[in-house]
């Protein structure tokens, strides 16, 4: 075993018919369908002006309105009692409140010392938020961006970084937090994160999860054209007339510490990290085309750190996103790792209330541990019928709840596989110091700091103002040239990509946003100074903010509506 053993002292959630652990658990159990159509207002259009007829093959419109949306909401968010005035939440999107929330209400389950070092980690998908969107929109429009709802507080601008700083500053963390984007996986990649934080020992407590409240408008639209949306509006994961996804908002965090810690200090303990694998598919045949290859990878990591193979769990949670592909990929990929296995029982949270994309993962690890404490394995729903491809695999879809045997701790697993290959697997027991004995786990010792260990850079690439190349950047440098002037006012005016031996389509970089490009560049530049660099062994990790270009999408149909200026 390689992984030390994590513990969960903490949950909670904001999600679709579920404001808490415990709701969450009452409806799957009660085989609930939570999703419905899109709140009034919420598109900032009439509904009627964006839906297609679902025989519409290509449209730029939606073919269904419905999803998973968060209500009564304000029945439990109180802006009181964190470290910074309730003011600042004024103007912000609703994603920040669900954030401070969840991660307040999941720290306040697990005991705190005033010497610990907290910090956090958490999922919020790269897509505008509506208040950044409205915020971009009254930008274009020349409005003096003030409104009485907020949507023209700037803030709104930096959903990431700012949500990032203002959860750290609202609950005083003093061992830092940020938010990352890995698509689907989201969740679980922040949650490993965390996890190496704890066994390095740079941190005592970490919260993690996640958070999905993109402008709802622009998801259903870009889903339609990807083709990805279900016609039908309805999400039914493993049925075998699957037809596409629907979009669900909310948020979701945990609360972790090492094994030891949080039996020492008499934590409750919900559930028991055994080992979590990542993986990115890399080169592929596309954004939404899943590789078995690269999820194999990921659960066999998983099942290596965790120091035992898939024949000890009791119920897989699934990605399964009612994509027919995307599901059938699932089943073919798990059924390679659970080959050997007979009638393993399988779910999918997305059947009550749809895909919530970074959120996904830890939505779909509280529904296990809710489970786990029931003694019950729940339902999923809508799949009377399911895919001709579970015929022939080592799996058993749940249609009704169902007892779970506990003479051995239950143990489940959650997969999440996102857009662009990021593919996560996490195992998670219940607490039991006979199963660490087995596992000759090591609570007490953590994996050495290394900070000290020297790291080289080997290439470098620059795109800075009207700096096009690292060449040109050194020059302004050493000639004390200014990279802004009057003109440019420091916006790279002219970004120009080498286009040899890149596999991108060329009418896919025409529409590419500019920032991306930059990326795309700056990257190309510093990897020309380094050899092959190994598959399995390298990362890509990019800072930036979601750029309010891509709010254009939805705020073509808003101006488009009669009594607006489209100027």
């Amino acid at each position: 075993m390689t992984f030390s053993p994590i513990a969960i002292v903490g949950r909670a959630c904001v999600l679709p018919g579920a404001l808490s652990p415990a709701q969450l658990w009452k409806a799957v159990a009660e085989g609930r369908d939570l999703l419905s159509p899109v709140p009034e207002g919420r598109w900032r259009i009439d509904p009627a002006a964006v839906l297609c007829s679902t025989d519409a093959a290509d449209p730029d419109r939606s073919w269904s309105d419905r999803g998973g949306y968060v209500h009564g909401f304000e029945d439990v968010w109180d802006a009181s009692g964190f470290a910074i005035a309730a003011t600042e939440f004024d103007g912000l999107a609703p994603l920040v409140a669900w954030t401070l929330h969840c991660a307040r209400e999941a720290q306040r389950e697990c005991h705190q010392n005033a010497d610990q070092r907290v910090g956090a980690v958490f999922g919020n998908l790269g897509f505008p938020s509506e208040r950044m969107a409205a915020f971009a929109e009254g930008v274009w429009r020349g409005d003096d961006n003030r409104n009485d709802n907020g949507d023209g507080d700037a803030r709104n601008r930096q959903m990431s970084s700012g949500t990032a700083d203002l959860l750290k500053r609202a609950l005083a963390l003093n061992a830092g937090s940020h938010c990352i984007d890995a698509a689907c996986a989201s969740s679980l990649y922040a949650i490993k994160l965390a996890c190496d934080r704890l066994q390095e020992g740079s941190a005592d407590l970490m919260l993690a999860g996640a958070v999905q409240g993109a402008d709802d408008l622009f998801l259903h639209v870009g889903f339609c054209a990807l083709g990805a949306l279900s016609r039908s509006g309805q999400s039914r994961p493993f049925h075998r007339d699957a037809d596409g996804l629907l979009p669900a908002e909310g948020a979701a965090f945990v609360a972790l510490k090492p094994l030891a810690d949080a039996r020492r200090d008499g934590d409750v303990i919900h559930g028991v990290i055994r080992g979590i694998g990542l993986s990115n598919d890399g080169r592929g045949k596309g954004l939404l085309a899943p590789a078995e290859e690269g999820q194999r990878r990921a659960m066999q990591a998983a099942y290596a750190s965790a120091g035992f193979g898939p024949e000890r769990i009791g119920l897989l949670e699934c990605h399964a996103t009612g994509t027919p592909v995307g599901d059938a990929t699932e089943i073919a990929s798990s059924a390679a790792v659970f080959a050997g296995l007979d009638h393993v029982p399988i779910g999918s949270l997305k059947s009550n209330l749809g895909h919530l994309i970074t959120v996904a993962g830890t939505a779909g690890l509280i529904k296990v541990m809710e489970a786990m404490q029931a003694g019950q394995r729940p339902p999923t729903l809508n799949a009377e019928t399911p895919s001709p491809a579970l015929q022939s695999s080592p799996f058993r879809l749940l249609h009704a709840i169902e007892d779970w045997p506990s003479e051995t701790p239950r143990i489940a697993a959650i997969s999440a596989f996102g857009f662009g290959g990021n593919n996560a697997h996490l195992i998670v027991s219940q607490d039991d110091p006979e199963l660490d004995a087995e596992l000759d786990a090591d609570l007490e010792s953590t994996a050495p700091v290394r900070s000290s260990i020297p790291l080289a850079i080997v290439g470098l690439g620059v795109m800075a103002a009207t700096a096009g190349n690292r060449e040109a950047f050194r020059e302004a440098l050493l000639s004390d040239r200014a990279l802004l002037d009057a003109r440019s006012e420091g916006r790279m005016t002219d970004i120009r990509v080498d286009t040899d031996g890149l596999r991108f389509p060329p009418h896919d970089m025409a529409q590419t946003l500019p920032q991306q490009l930059a990326i795309l560049q700056a990257s190309r530049e510093a990897m020309a100074d380094t050899g092959p660099l190994p598959r399995e062994r390298t990362g890509v990790f990019i800072g930036m903010e979601p750029d309010p270009e891509v709010a254009r999408y939805g705020a073509r149909w808003r101006l488009a509506q009669p009594g607006v200026d489209p100027s």
